[in-house]
């Protein structure tokens, strides 16, 4: 017990020293676990020894319980709606890149059979990583962090069919590791593969559910976080049982529970366990770097560790260049995904159990795959700071007189789609708007559609000041949600002034700004937006009744247009000019509107108006 303690403590002593450090260099909290696991390793300070090794099969539940989680939250439907980016955009990469470090592979000496599973377990990306980094940074609902996510989850389900067919690509019956034993036939371990899989999606359908409905009527909290980690460990356990990734188990788990009741209460039971075990997972990868082996001949260690990162980040940059996107959004996707995934150890294990490569080339691509999630915060960091200033769109506003003397009464965080329902009907009726957003690409488009937008995060205090906080009335919160809380806070501290109105996807998302004291919260729909700035009218004077019937005019030729562009939109040129010429058309009818329709009596839709003629007619 004691040495468990003792194991405990300086862990959490490492963390607690190195990840601030690290944060507060702008390094992100990945680097600053893989440093203090590097730091209390047996190669460094020798806190911890080869049981480093025994920590790091514990440490792997962090990344079971994160993909149980990223199933959740992929329900079927919204897979489907991505069913065009997942497949195309991840299934090419998985299959270029694969091709590509297995040419690789096949150079250095291996076999065709072992440099295909290499090459197939090297094209994994660290999914713990990349979405580490995008949540972190606020990027998640970029054009870089859609299409990362896209890819990953491709890349998930994509371990299911690598695990059934490795098998085939053994030439000898395997030894089983464990007892010594002669393994099953490939195509005895296929159907073993795919019978784990479809028992984890009979199991999740007809007894998970039931059971997690029967925790729930006790209304016992505790109980049900103990039904929670049950799931998952029981499933992962499972997985382990017949051979197979744990974490591909809890992620299909995860996704056949995405549509059930019981989605939001796993999510906020497992969260925080999730974290403190991602935490300690990318320690144990810094502990258990094998340096002897790497100082054996570091120049080629890291050689091919680069080579390898480059290769796969060509590949990736090259898929999101022919998926459309901007310079700074391709090499954050590129940078971000270039390392070699956690899958990877889980193949590797599984590929020495097969025969398909020795000992020394096990190692080898164990040793590479650590070191390339070593480098990627560097490389992340390289990026943000050196490359993305001098490519792409510049993350300030615009270097001119108009864009640092513009102050605007309104100011809109966020022009997706719910941000650009609301501001159009602002614009159209006289009502100018500073635009904040955080995605070059959507930035360059809405640019070409005819708004003008700002790129730069709106959570940052400098960037406010410079689009006009401080004389501004209204701030619009239409960002991300996961994102709000923290400009409330930077809105609350610096500029409690403004008049603060946020979009929020859910309840979940609404309590959360509510607690933080906002008290217009909008949960997204077209109603919702178009409901939104008829109160940000009202709150800059407009009359009650001019203010409603503007949105509903704004709705019905919103209506109108969506019939008419849905026939352009196969063609980009041709739906951005049309775009273009009906939101003039919508403009000048709302300015119509407005010049035409009388407002003398629209004081009657004014309850505070009424209530002041009411008083001053009673004696």
């Amino acid at each position: 017990m004691s040495g468990m303690l003792t194991d405990a403590v300086v862990y959490l002593a490492a963390a607690v020293v190195c990840v601030p450090v690290a944060k507060r260099l702008g390094m992100g909290s990945v680097l600053g676990y893989l440093i203090a696991g590097i730091a209390v390793g047996p190669q460094v300070l020798g806190f911890i020894g080869q049981e480093g090794k025994d920590i790091m099969h514990f440490a792997e539940f962090g990344v079971v319980m994160m993909l149980f989680l990223v199933g959740l939250e992929l329900e079927p439907t919204a897979f489907w709606r991505m069913r065009r980016q997942v497949l195309g955009m991840g299934g090419l990469q998985v299959g270029l890149t694969a091709l590509v470090l297995g040419g690789l592979a096949w150079w250095l000496g291996l076999g065709w059979q072992g440099a295909l599973a290499a090459g197939a377990s090297l094209a994994m990306s660290s999914t713990a990583i990349a979405l580490q980094s995008l949540k972190e940074k606020g990027l998640m609902h970029t054009a870089a962090g859609g299409s990362s996510f896209a890819v990953l989850l491709f890349q998930d389900i994509a371990v299911i069919p690598i695990l059934a067919l490795l098998p085939m690509l053994a030439t000898a019956p395997a030894m089983d590791a464990a007892h010594g034993a002669e393994a099953l036939p490939g195509w005895q371990r296929t159907l073993l593969v795919l019978g784990a899989v479809g028992g984890v999606v009979v199991a999740g359908r007809y007894v998970v559910v039931p059971l997690l409905r029967v925790v729930a009527r006790t209304r016992l909290r505790e109980l049900f976080v103990a039904s929670a980690l049950l799931l998952v460990t029981g499933i992962a356990l499972l997985m382990e049982v017949v051979g197979l990734s744990p974490a591909l188990g809890t992620f299909l788990a995860g996704v056949l529970l995405a549509n059930s009741a019981y989605k939001h209460e796993l999510e906020s039971d497992l969260d925080p366990f999730k974290g403190l075990l991602l935490g300690l997972f990318f320690m144990a990868v810094g502990a258990s770097i094998n340096f002897p082996l790497i100082a054996a001949d570091p120049l080629m260690f890291v050689g091919l560790t680069l080579a390898v990162m480059v290769l796969k980040g060509l590949v990736l940059f090259a898929i999101g260049r022919r998926a459309g996107m901007g310079m700074d959004q391709n090499l954050t996707f590129s940078v971000g995904l270039g390392q070699v995934g956690e899958f990877a150890f889980v193949l590797f294990a599984f590929i020495a159990q097969l025969g398909l490569l020795d000992a020394h080339w096990t190692d080898t691509w164990m040793a590479v795959t650590a070191l390339s999630m070593a480098f990627t915060p560097l490389l992340m960091l390289l990026n943000e700071r050196v490359l993305l200033p001098r490519v792409g769109t510049p993350q300030r506003p615009e270097a001119t007189p108009d864009a640092i003397e513009e102050r605007n009464k309104v100011i809109i965080a966020g022009f997706g789609h719910f941000g650009s329902t609301l501001g159009r009907l602002l614009r159209a009726n006289d009502v100018q708007a500073t635009i904040l957003d955080n995605d070059s690409d959507q930035v360059d488009l809405l640019r070409r559609m005819g708004f003008k937008v700002y790129y730069g995060d709106a959570t940052r205090h400098d960037l406010l000041e410079t689009a006009g906080a401080r004389e501004a009335q209204v701030l619009v919160c239409a960002i991300a949600p996961d994102q709000a809380p923290a400009l409330v806070d930077v809105v609350h501290r610096h500029f409690p002034h403004l008049t603060l109105l946020v979009r929020t996807r859910n309840r979940s998302d609404a309590y959360e700004v509510m607690d933080q004291g906002v008290l217009h919260v909008y949960r997204e729909t077209l109603h919702t937006a178009v409901q939104m700035g008829v109160d940000v009218l009202t709150a800059l004077g407009t009359r009650s009744h001019t203010a409603h019937r503007a949105g509903q005019h704004f709705l019905r030729y919103d209506q109108a247009a969506l019939k008419e562009l849905a026939a352009k939109r196969g063609d980009k040129d041709d739906y951005i000019s049309s775009v273009r010429a009906k939101i003039a058309e919508q403009e000048a009818l709302l300015r119509k509107d407005l010049d035409l329709d009388p407002t003398m009596d629209g004081h009657a839709w004014d309850s505070q108006e009424m209530r002041d003629a009411l008083r001053e007619r009673t004696p």
